[in-house]
């Protein structure tokens, strides 16, 4: 039930809520990509609203909650569709809404919000979405997502991270590029592993690596960055056949060895080795470690 002392702040209520439903349609369209799917969660939200035997102590963030956890499990089921002609999109299709909706719905954003939806992941999207378009602060966005707000703030975060085109300084030595991208690592720097990277890249390993535990094949700027934020803390400078590398070590022998590629300032690709015959070749860089 509502928790209200008359009848008519109820109705008031109410009818501020519904004043406000093409805004949450708005929201909900961004978070999807799809204004179809926005007023179909945003109807399941209402349904629920009337439907329960709740006590609601605040009925707008209870709303809130609940259409963006809906938002979520339709992210989580579906992979966004990319909208390459944005010309067959309805010039209003959620009726009246203020400029900032508007703005956000219309066919000339349709590539760019696609493209958005394709980088996040769901959580990601909800986090961004909530706080940077809606200003929803993170302990209510933690709420939606059932985590911590220190995760829902990283999550949005990571989120500006990817969609910001990183800066590639070409000038950039191939072991700064290489030492830069493991102290990131290290650091969990998310946003500079992005920038550090080719969106191409590609990370593989050598059956020896595999079976010592490393993955058999990353692809992909964000997917890359993924695997390697806040990791490699053991890892040591060395020379992978001449050129700049980390490696892991037990009782002082190379044990798994990081063989970069590096072109333009940024890594364009990885070798996880393990094989004696490569590790054989890896030799530790001296004075590297003030650099890393």
């Amino acid at each position: 039930m509502l928790l209200m002392h008359a009848p008519e702040q109820q109705e008031t209520l109410i009818a501020r809520l519904a004043d406000r439903r093409p805004q949450y349609v708005g929201w909900a369209s961004r978070r999807l990509g799809s204004p179809e799917d926005a007023e179909d969660v945003v109807q399941q939200a209402w349904l629920r609203w009337h439907g329960t035997d709740a006590q609601i102590d605040n009925l707008p963030a209870w709303l809130t909650t609940v259409t963006g956890r809906l938002c979520l499990d339709r992210l989580r089921v579906r992979r966004p569709v990319l909208v390459d002609d944005t010309s067959t999109l309805p010039e209003d299709p959620v009726g009246a809404l203020d400029p900032a909706d508007e703005v956000v719905l219309t066919g000339e954003v349709g590539a760019a919000l696609a493209l958005v939806l394709d980088r996040l992941s769901p959580q990601e999207r909800v986090a961004f979405v909530l706080h940077d378009s809606f200003a929803v602060e993170f302990p209510a966005i933690a709420e939606v997502l059932d985590t911590t707000p220190a995760a829902a703030r990283k999550l949005a975060s990571r989120a500006r991270a990817k969609l910001r085109p990183p800066a590639v300084d070409a000038s950039m030595a191939d072991w700064e590029v290489v030492d830069a991208f493991m102290a990131a690592a290290r650091c969990g720097e998310f946003d500079r592993l992005l920038a550090l990277l080719a969106p191409d890249v590609v990370v593989t390993a050598d059956d020896a690596a595999v079976l010592a535990g490393t993955p058999e094949r990353i692809v992909g700027r964000s997917a890359v960055a993924d695997f390697f934020d806040g990791s490699a803390h053991a890892a040591l400078p060395v020379l992978c056949g001449g050129r700049p590398g980390y490696a892991w070590f037990h009782r002082g022998d190379a044990a798994v060895a990081f063989d970069f590629t590096v072109a333009g300032g940024v890594v364009t690709g990885l070798v996880f080795r393990a094989d004696p015959d490569a590790l054989a070749g890896v030799v530790r860089r001296e004075g590297a470690d003030a650099r890393a």
